[in-house]
């Protein structure tokens, strides 16, 4: 557990760590299970919110709801306003969480969170809700930054890929629980029409502060500490943790693996940031492109017009469509929680590529059968969950990879970014796209929207099949060299 470190001194200080050899040799402990219930149940509730506000888009345009909205305002304005706000969020929150700190971030992201949330159920106009809408996307988006990167660099390597996979694939458990949370809440037998809404918005809160009251427990990123000119500190609590571990395992830890020396240094500018990962990372970020693309048009061509080719194509009650959403929840929650170890021994290139490449393929015979006519709403559904179950290994490998492929100083905003552009993605020219495709009543256009979805996805695991790291076991720092060490740049070709 020796670590040799020059004192905390000025930017230009240098600093000789075994901090990341140490944190990735650590056995699974119970210190670990307070870092993921900590950090990651976050999703559960952004799955929960958007869910909910889907499911509840009728309840608040009918009279007596004490909002004045239309159910369009709420599916269309007011979700496109979460989107934006989580794009934004994300962008925002990124680069504060690469320059001031994981842990600052992620409390000040689910207090952004927990706050609007609360003003949302307090809503008593249209713009008020839109508002709160606005910056409850602008808090989660924020999450997506911290939380991943801490995530990443708390988690040792053996366990980073399942972990990762688990936790962004729990938004999905969140979309279950919303489903079936719906159809309690806006029963008026149990609830008036104006309050049963407003309840399960503030059940959000407290299901955030809970989270809060564990999140308070987990540490800030030792390797954001070392490199940010608290070498001191980032040893004694990797320190800490060891002497937990060893207590609770009852035996000492094998002795840490290598070193890294860096340069400590100021702030990374946007300039460096976008050099870094579009010139030196240039192949890198086009698998980032690739995949968060993908995924983000395979789950609008299914998920945004799941209500209306239900309703519109088997005479599905809107009352009922909750059920059938929450079995292709499932299947999205399960798929991640099954495969996710594979994605650390099978490795990343072969289950990235086939976690997007298989899904594509299965898309592709859904909307044949569904263009002749051999689907009905429950086989259809079925269909779907099988489809879902391998696209959402593939679609949380995609955060999972963006968080850990690029140098630890870029790490936050790198995955900022990409978030965007595939929240964007999917949340604004996706359902421009597949709205009219899949609510026409046409079983052509649906079709398309299917075949689109599935090409892209196809396409998207070609990429990876050729440029997907091989980050299985490795360390970060291994996989992309931060940019304060003493010969920065990317692993070299041979390691891809």
């Amino acid at each position: 557990m020796t670590a040799h470190a020059t004192p905390d001194a000025t930017s230009d200080a240098t600093i000789t760590t075994s901090v990341p050899a140490r944190l990735d040799r650590l056995p699974w402990s119970r210190w670990h299970w307070t870092v993921v219930i900590g950090l990651g149940t976050v999703w559960i509730l952004d799955g929960l919110e958007v869910t909910v506000v889907g499911n509840i888009a009728g309840r608040l345009s009918e009279s007596g709801s004490g909002l004045p909205v239309t159910s369009g305002q709420v599916t269309g304005l007011a979700a496109a306003l979460y989107v934006a706000g989580a794009c934004t969020g994300a962008l925002y929150f990124g680069r504060l969480t690469d320059r001031f700190g994981r842990k600052k971030l992620f409390i000040v992201t689910l207090g952004v969170y927990l706050a609007a949330t609360a003003l949302t159920a307090l809503s008593f106009s249209s713009w008020w809700f839109f508002t709160f809408r606005f910056l409850t996307g602008f808090g989660i988006g924020g999450e997506y930054a911290a939380i991943n990167s801490a995530i990443d660099e708390l988690i040792p390597a053996a366990f980073r890929g399942r972990v990762d996979l688990i936790i962004n694939g729990s938004f999905w458990l969140g979309a279950v629980g919303g489903s079936l949370l719906s159809l309690v809440m806006l029963d008026t037998g149990i609830f008036p029409m104006d309050v049963g809404w407003r309840l399960t918005f503030a059940l959000g809160v407290v299901l955030g502060l809970v989270i809060l009251l564990v999140r308070r427990h987990v540490p800030e990123s030792p390797r954001w500490l070392f490199i940010h000119g608290r070498g001191k500190e980032a040893e004694d609590l990797v320190a800490s943790i060891e002497r937990r571990v060893e207590a609770e395992k009852g035996h000492g830890l094998p002795p840490p693996e290598g070193e890294i020396t860096i340069h400590q240094r100021g702030p990374v500018t946007f300039a460096e940031i976008a050099r870094t990962v579009f010139s030196d990372y240039r192949r890198r970020a086009i698998l980032g492109l690739s995949l968060f693309i993908g995924q983000a048009f395979l789950y609008n061509a299914i998920t945004f017009g799941f209500g209306a080719i239900l309703t519109t194509f088997f005479g599905v009650s809107t009352s009922r469509t909750g059920y059938f959403f929450a079995v292709i929840a499932a299947g999205n929650f399960i798929g991640p929680l099954v495969l996710g170890k594979l994605f650390d021994t099978v490795g990343r290139r072969v289950m990235i590529s086939s976690t997007y490449l298989l899904p594509g393929v299965l898309l592709f015979g859904t909307a044949w059968l569904f263009g002749a006519g051999r689907l009905t709403a429950t086989t259809l559904t079925a269909c779907w969950a099988v489809v879902l179950f391998f696209a959402s290994a593939g679609a949380s490998s995609a955060y999972l990879t963006v968080s850990e492929i690029f140098p630890m100083e870029t790490r936050a905003m790198a995955i900022a970014f990409f978030y965007a552009l595939g929240t964007a993605a999917g949340g604004i020219s996706g359902p421009l796209l597949f709205s009219d495709l899949t609510s026409s009543g046409v079983v052509g256009d649906t079709v398309l929207a299917f075949q689109i979805g599935a090409s892209l996805m196809c396409l998207a695991g070609l990429v990876a099949a050729f440029l997907a790291v091989r980050a299985e076991g490795r360390s970060l720092e291994s996989i992309a060299a931060p940019l304060s060490t003493k010969h920065p740049g990317p692993v070299p070709a041979t390691a891809e």
